[in-house]
């Protein structure tokens, strides 16, 4: 297995404790969450069921159907002699019996897997499942309960922040993200596919570090054929993936999907009232819970705005890599170049694309570029920076604020080229510009380090003093873990 390591300490912990362990692992879907579990508890489980996903069934036999299901699995792992369940109570029970009756010494590993997908409507699931940890689990000193789930939120709200039977119940929650440069690297290192820093960085771009689509890499093709392969090419692998993804997770996906669209219309994202402005929407509930389980499934994800001092503003922002590249070139889009990445591997679209999906990159590895500042200890807080309709301001946005106890503020700018990167006499006076800026609206205890990120390096020449450190590629390669 490659990389996990913190959450395979994790896990190894609550397995060798003195008591019963109730552990929820929770992510994006195709994160790894199964394999995790699997792979790491191979040969160890004395019990494994996967819920059914409600989303393609008769909805009149939901109920019927997942505990069916359950009762299989209970017979797979030993169960005898026992009708068919009628309800989460019964199934439960037997549960527990077909545990009690195994004889061996140690924990007893009981893995749940799409947990959510069986709590169907009026099904009396929760009570049940309540009942089953408080009543049996929790009372014996040898059960290591491990549930998983893709409906991010509905583990967060029935579970992890649950108000009733099972509050403060979870003993370790496990949230699972997506692959880090590093990791990937040695993902693609073990599966034999052979790549730069420079295309490992690109995939990340793509598939947003994500294993399952890794996986999918022929170790004989480029990146620019493998991107072919999975999504330009016919049958390709992922063609579809998109609205299989939503629809897999969510009762009604295209609401989900009309929101991503509408958050991919800006690469620092928007605020509520701008998203109910755009979506025409009336707000409320309604949008709150999209919202709140977008940023769950770790599809979006909301953040304090640079600026807010006397009042907090927050934006929501597409930061799932696989999303925005689907939503900038499949999407409504009707390429029909089978080998479209590789006869534009050079194009103006393509190096546009790539200079936005690189500052994504970059603001999911700021541990790794603190680590390269050489702050990793020190407190800070991250955001981006946006001024629009400004007199004296034409559209200037800042990649990533670093705002440091240490009374630094690190102006970040973020650039992916295939050489090293120029300042042009031109550039250097945006710079100039923006940390004026910025510096005006600091207190006045605080230092501006104009920082930058990109791939090569910084090319010498009379202008490259304008940054006082210089990030690359490299660096972000570095694990923090």
């Amino acid at each position: 297995m490659v990389g996990r390591n913190i959450e395979r300490r994790q896990l190894d912990n609550l397995y060798n404790s003195h008591k019963s362990e109730f552990v929820a692992v929770y992510g994006r879907r195709r994160v790894g969450k199964t394999f995790l579990i699997k792979e790491h508890f191979k040969g160890k489980f004395s019990f494994w069921h996967t819920g059914l996903s409600p989303y393609d069934r008769e909805k009149k036999n939901l109920l019927q159907d997942q505990l069916k299901a359950f009762h299989i699995s209970l017979m797979r792992f030993g169960l005898k002699d026992s009708p068919v369940p009628k309800s989460w109570m019964d199934a439960f029970f037997l549960l527990e019996q077909l545990i009690e009756s195994d004889g061996t010494v140690g924990k007893k590993v009981i893995f749940i897997d799409e947990l959510p997908w069986m709590d169907t409507p009026r099904s009396r699931f929760i009570p049940a499942f309540e009942h089953f940890w408080n009543g049996w689990a929790s009372r014996r000193d040898d059960i290591m309960l491990i549930v998983c789930g893709s409906a991010t939120s509905w583990i967060e709200d029935n579970l992890i922040n649950s108000k009733g039977g099972l509050y403060g119940r979870i003993t370790r929650k496990i949230h699972l993200s997506p692959f880090s440069l590093s990791e990937c690297k040695a993902f693609f290192d073990e599966a034999g596919v052979r790549m730069s820093l420079y295309d490992i960085a690109q995939s990340y771009m793509i598939l947003g570090g994500i294993p399952y689509y890794l996986g999918m890499f022929e170790p004989d093709c480029s990146l620019a054929q493998n991107i072919d392969n999975l999504f330009f090419s016919k049958d390709a692998k992922l063609e579809d993936e998109f609205d299989l993804l939503f629809g897999s997770l969510f009762v009604n996906p295209e609401q989900y999907k009309s929101l991503v669209r509408v958050l991919a219309g800006r690469h620092s994202g928007y605020s509520r009232e701008e998203i109910i402005e755009l979506t025409k929407s009336q707000g409320g509930k309604s949008l709150t819970t999209q919202l709140k389980s977008l940023v769950a499934s770790n599809f979006i994800v909301k953040y304090e705005a640079f600026g807010g001092r006397e009042r907090k503003i927050y934006r929501y922002r597409l930061c799932d890599g696989f999303c925005r590249f689907w939503l900038f070139f499949r999407d409504k889009k009707q390429i029909s170049d089978r080998k479209f990445w590789m006869n534009n591997v050079k194009s103006p679209v393509l190096n546009t694309w790539r200079g936005y999906a690189f500052e994504e990159i970059c603001l999911n590895h700021i541990d790794e570029i603190k680590e390269a500042l050489g702050v990793s200890g020190v407190n800070s807080k991250e955001s981006q920076w946006a001024l629009r309709g400004d007199d004296d301001v034409d559209g200037t946005q800042i990649d990533l604020v670093i705002e440091r106890a240490d009374n630094v503020v690190n102006l970040c700018e973020m650039k992916f080229y295939n050489e090293e990167f120029r300042v042009t006499k031109e550039y250097n006076k945006k710079l100039f510009h923006r940390l004026n800026l910025l510096q005006e609206r600091i207190p006045k205890r605080y230092v501006v380090h104009m920082t930058l990120i990109t791939t090569e390096g910084l090319a010498p020449n009379e202008y490259m003093s304008a940054f006082q450190k210089v990030i690359t590629l490299e660096d972000l390669f570095v694990s923090s873990r």
